[in-house]
């Protein structure tokens, strides 16, 4: 019944924190989300895109049919095809010509399935997912080191520590439900320290003690000075080095060309010599550690080494498995976790198996498959690779768009048009790889799919349906399952509810297990539907020794190693080696999220409130390289190397924010959402020789200003498309669709072709065509339809005022005069620039609160309610009060 009353508990679909969710209202008005107060991850916190994932339910943009070629077809058209085609292709070329690329966005069934039918019944390992990019060099780091890929500690770890490192990691923005837990922490304790270890200063850095704004590649070079140090100082845990790990001295005497001195270690890192002396000092004194790092770590060439030399303190200091002390890599995505527990990865079987000849066989006889995979599998960068050379005739994508998110893109895109047949299953029809597609699979979304997830405290949640999907989508276990029976596999993939395939995962995870591995779910096996459906959150291992879950682990000494002893791995430090030509003018380019937006913006950019606080793709500057190349702040630059190039807004930091000769650039715009703003065109190919993630960090690019004729500002009342003109940016508001654009070409003529895309006519305008200025608006029954301005050179930051204008029901004349004005009159309020999305609280409002004796976050959430919610903006907050509050005040 449509007008059912939802009360539904399910986990948050974005990062790999994992926050429970609270929903309710009805299927047909989803009220506003609440967190969770009784999910162990979130305790009812919810950051800002959690809160707004209500706003992301509508139908627009998704896939609603399976296609054929651009075309409308059945499920059992499709279906057959793609059966037909993977048993053709194995026929002729083998089973190492297929190829499945999935997702952290996956859940661990429809995971599981897909591993299966890949690994077990296929016979190749060429099953790879984009946590490539994301969480392999971790894996791989924590598998060489204590044998399994198993992050030691818990979320409470964060809180309990004396010594927080964050490394790579701007948590503030990527998991800030954890960064509100830290900062709690912090508040609680102010005694705790906290270091920031990161080239650029983020916002994470409004948390730290002290910020270590190091030189890209430099962190293994840190990290082995400081294993050297404290050796140095007889500060090393002598009995449990000896007692429960091995290597020590091949280690000890790898990290000892670090540098000799901290002089040699300041001037290869560029960290004023007192600050490292107080890091090494701080880690030294502290047995209490955690040290928590992400993506600037394991978006290298040496990736896996950097962790290693993470990992390779806390065995040296025996801060591992204990409370407030363990190396914790933090995962990117929803399901990252679950996909690795289940073989999502191309090197790995399911149940945190491997391809030695034990784990084959006991894979194979589990599976009852004819021949498990023999050797692992193409990873992501080769793969891709592979599918362009022509040996991978079939590859089926599901729920991710590589089109944007592969390091080369415009490669991999290229490489689409080599392959035989592509199948892309996906809830959305408009994303850079649906394009390449020739068979489109409609997938069931959030809210309407069954399953679980994994955070990155090893914690299983339930992901539960709460909507009926639209169109013909269907679950993604469900579509994988129906290909494998028409394949012949009608026994081995007789699924009817994902309860059954979590209970076969179970299942796998202890067959044969006898304490041998670390991820063991024994005791969950067996559910029946009802448990399944009531499970609660739980990390793993549950089993008999631990039925209620472990939340940490090595507390007892002993690792999955053959020894059972912890493995130091001597790592060398290397400064990056720059393969491609570079001049004076070469920047190195860095990558990462901003606050609002996820991965390519499929779901986030259907939500208003997170299109408010970043409109527009960017790139932040050191003023002196953006004096050196003419580049302008707020102007638009093009950014480009051999590979490709951008346009994007440039961002001139005054603030120390951005290292010289460096430049970073958000990875989220796609080709839906902006005319030239696939970063991932510049990013060279250059991958850990272990792990094979990508260097996504670092990739040399140009940058020139990219001069325009005009700038403008369009606001309709529907989708336009992509526009005809050489920048726009596509987002939508509470009411309307909206575009930041300019160009080089006539604006007459671009004016021109907006115009024809209405059918009314009834246009007003202000044209002043010697300074190239235009504002115009159509106006039908007195409600807004179109506004479009276009200045020669004009400030388009403050134009809520217009947005909010364009919502109203009814114009009254001074509306009218304000639009062809060109800014705000009488008594219309510009809030200026959204910085608190949660409660839509714009810059000017802040400044204004500011002179008016706001002089805390605190005091601007008591007056404003900004920061008070989700505390995302809380760093922004300070940096406005730093630069607006009144000379007294400071004084």
């Amino acid at each position: 019944m449509r007008d059912q009353e939802l009360k539904v508990q399910t986990t948050c679909p974005y990062c790999g924190v994992g926050c429970g969710v609270d929903i309710s209202g009805t299927p047909d008005d989803v009220a506003p989300v609440a967190g969770m107060k009784t999910h162990p991850a979130n305790f009812g916190r919810l950051c800002v895109k959690g809160s707004a994932l209500h706003n992301t339910l509508g139908p627009d943009d998704r896939l609603l049919h399976p296609t054929l070629n651009g075309c409308q077809t059945s499920w059992d058209v499709a279906l057959n095809l793609v059966a037909d085609k993977i048993r053709q292709v194995i026929s002729t070329h083998g089973p190492d010509a297929v190829a499945f690329y999935g997702s952290g966005q996956l859940l661990t069934e429809d995971y599981y399935v897909a591993n299966k039918l890949m690994k077990g019944f296929i016979g190749s390992a060429n099953m790879d997912t984009n946590s490539r990019l994301c969480m392999a060099s971790a894996v791989a780091s924590y598998k060489r080191s204590i044998g399994s890929d198993t992050v030691p500690g818990c979320y409470e770890d964060l809180e309990q520590t004396d010594l927080l490192v964050l490394t790579g990691s701007n948590a503030a923005w990527a998991h800030p439900i954890l960064f509100q837990r830290m900062t709690a922490a912090k508040k609680a304790r102010p005694e705790m320290k906290v270091v920031v270890i990161d080239p650029r200063k983020t916002a994470t850095c409004d948390l730290a003690d002290l910020h270590l704004p190091i030189k890209p590649g430099s962190d293994t070079t840190l990290f082995n000075a400081l294993l050297t140090y404290l050796h140095q100082q007889d500060a090393l845990d002598n009995e449990f080095i000896a007692n429960c790990s091995e290597n020590i001295e091949a280690a000890l005497e790898a990290a000892s060309g670090a540098a000799r001195d901290f002089a040699e270690l300041a001037a290869i890192t560029d960290v004023p010599e007192q600050d490292l002396e107080t890091f090494f000092t701080w880690f030294k004194d502290t047995p209490k550690t955690v040290s928590f790092y992400s993506q600037g770590v394991n978006q290298s060439v040496d990736g896996t080494d950097k962790a290693n030399s993470i990992v390779n303190l806390h065995l040296a200091t025996g801060r591992i498995g204990k409370p407030g002390a363990c190396p914790f890599s933090i995962t990117g995505q929803p399901n990252a976790m679950g996909g690795r527990e289940v073989g999502g990865l191309a090197n790995q079987l399911a149940a945190h198996m491997d391809f030695s000849p034990a784990d084959r066989d006991r894979v194979r006889r589990f599976w009852n498959s004819p021949a498990v995979a023999e050797k692992p599998g193409l990873k992501a960068v080769d793969l891709f690779s592979e599918v362009k050379s022509g040996k991978i005739k079939f590859l089926w994508v599901m729920s991710t768009n590589p089109l944007v998110s592969m390091p080369d893109a415009d490669d991999v895109k290229e490489a689409m048009k080599h392959c035989e047949l592509v199948v892309v299953s996906d809830c959305m029809a408009n994303t850079d790889t649906t394009a390449a597609a020739h068979v489109l699979l409609p997938a069931a979304s959030w809210g309407e799919k069954n399953g679980t997830v994994t955070n990155s405290e090893r914690r299983i949640s339930r992901q539960r349906g709460f909507l009926p999907s639209p169109g013909e989508a269907r679950p993604d276990w469900w579509i994988i399952s129906q290909v494998a029976q028409r394949m012949g596999y009608e026994e081995e993939f007789s699924y009817d509810h994902p309860s059954q395939i979590f209970d076969e995962h179970a299942r796998l995870s202890s067959f044969e297990n006898n304490g041998s591995r670390d991820f063991d779910l024994s005791g969950l096996v067996g559910m029946s539907q009802d448990q399944y459906d009531a499970l609660a959150p739980i990390q793993w291992p549950v089993n008999e020794e631990y039925p209620e879950g472990r939340a940490r682990f090595y507390d007892d000494g002993r690792f999955y190693t053959a020894s059972q002893k912890a493995k130091f791995i001597p790592v060398s430090a290397e400064a990056p080696v720059r393969k491609e030509s570079i001049s004076s003018d070469t920047l190195n380019m860095n990558t990462g999220r901003v606050r609002d937006h996820w991965h390519t913006m499929t779901r986030t950019a259907k939500a208003a409130v997170l299109a408010r606080h970043i409109a527009e793709p960017y790139a932040d500057f050191h003023p002196e390289d953006a004096m050196r190349l003419g580049i302008r702040d707020n102007k638009l630059v093009r950014i480009f190397n051999d590979r490709g190039q951008i346009v994007v807004r440039a961002q001139v930091r005054t603030d120390q924010a951005q290292r010289k000769g460096e430049v970073f650039v958000p990875m989220h715009w796609t080709s839906r959402y902006a005319s030239q703003a696939r970063m991932g065109a510049l990013i060279n190919k250059d991958n850990d020789p272990i792990s094979g993630q990508p260097a996504l960090k670092m990739s040399d690019v140009q940058a020139e200003a990219y001069p325009t004729q005009w700038e403008g500002f369009l606001l309709t009342a529907r989708d336009l498309g992509p526009l005809d003109t050489d920048y726009w940016v596509y987002n939508v508001t509470d009411s309307a669709h909206m575009y930041e654009i300019s160009g080089q070409n006539d604006p007459v003529e671009f004016m021109a072709s907006i115009r024809n895309k209405f059918a009314a006519n009834k246009w007003l305008m202000f044209s002043d065509p010697a300074n190239l200025h235009y504002r115009l608006c159509l106006i039908e029954d007195n409600k807004l339809q179109a506004v479009l301005f276009v200045h020669k050179d004009y400030d388009f930051s403050s134009r809520q005022w217009l947005i909010d204008t364009f919502a109203q029901d009814e114009l009254s004349m001074q509306d009218r005069r304000a639009i062809l004005a060109g800014r705000p009159l009488g008594k219309q309020e510009d809030k200026g620039a959204i910085i608190c999305s949660c409660f839509q609280v714009g810059e000017n409002s802040i400044k204004e609160a500011i002179a008016g004796g706001c002089g805390s976050a605190e005091e601007l959430g008591k007056s404003l309610k900004c920061g008070t919610n989700c505390g995302s903006c809380i760093p922004e907050l300070k940096s406005l009060i730093a630069k607006y509050q009144p000379a007294e005040a400071v004084e």
